[in-house]
């Protein structure tokens, strides 16, 4: 791996490559959407600050809980530019999404926990099941899941369907 000459120097592209384990062409991406910046020598060649580290990790964490770009590049315009964060910056930033993430762990609690009740009944026909759905009463509401994508306690409940925690989860769980 390619190390800087001296302690606290610019990383080139193929230097922060290989230390953040991102493609020096998804580099070139995160810069021209304004996720990270660089330098020009005087030879017009790349340079990145060493923070530039931290800024990809974040970036890379933040894509993987399925955080979009355009609210990663908000939340790191509120970082100081040409220093390294402190800890409190990096913690005030992460606080932005504390709801938003405990919203999409939920979510993803349920689905894990609800989907396979749904397709394991062997029915396979979500649209006209009797217990979950009866008549489609749900495609009223609007198009996609409406049960597994709503928030938690607020699935809607079709007319005549049943009603409290058997709406939502309408398949005995196997012992």
């Amino acid at each position: 791996m390619a190390t800087p000459t001296r302690p606290g120097a610019e990383l080139t592209p193929g230097e922060l490559a290989a230390r953040s384990g991102v493609a020096v062409s998804a580099l070139h991406f995160y810069e021209r959407e304004g996720l990270i910046q660089s330098r020009r020598t005087d030879g017009n060649q790349r340079r990145y600050p060493r923070e530039t580290l931290r800024r990809l990790a974040f970036v890379r964490v933040s894509q993987r809980v399925g955080i979009p770009l355009a609210e990663i590049r908000a939340a790191l315009e509120t970082l100081p530019r040409g220093k390294t964060p402190n800890r409190a910056e990096w913690a005030a930033l992460s606080e932005r999404w504390r709801t938003d993430l405990d919203r999409r762990i939920s979510q993803l609690v349920r689905l894990r926990d609800d989907l396979a009740f749904c397709i394991g009944c062997g029915c396979l026909s979500l649209d006209t099941c009797a217990l979950a759905n009866p008549g489609d009463a749900l495609g009223a509401l609007g198009p996609g899941p409406r049960i597994l994508d709503a928030d938690p306690g607020s699935a809607p409940e079709p007319p005549g369907a049943r009603t409290g925690k058997d709406a939502v989860r309408p398949h005995p769980r196997p012992g």
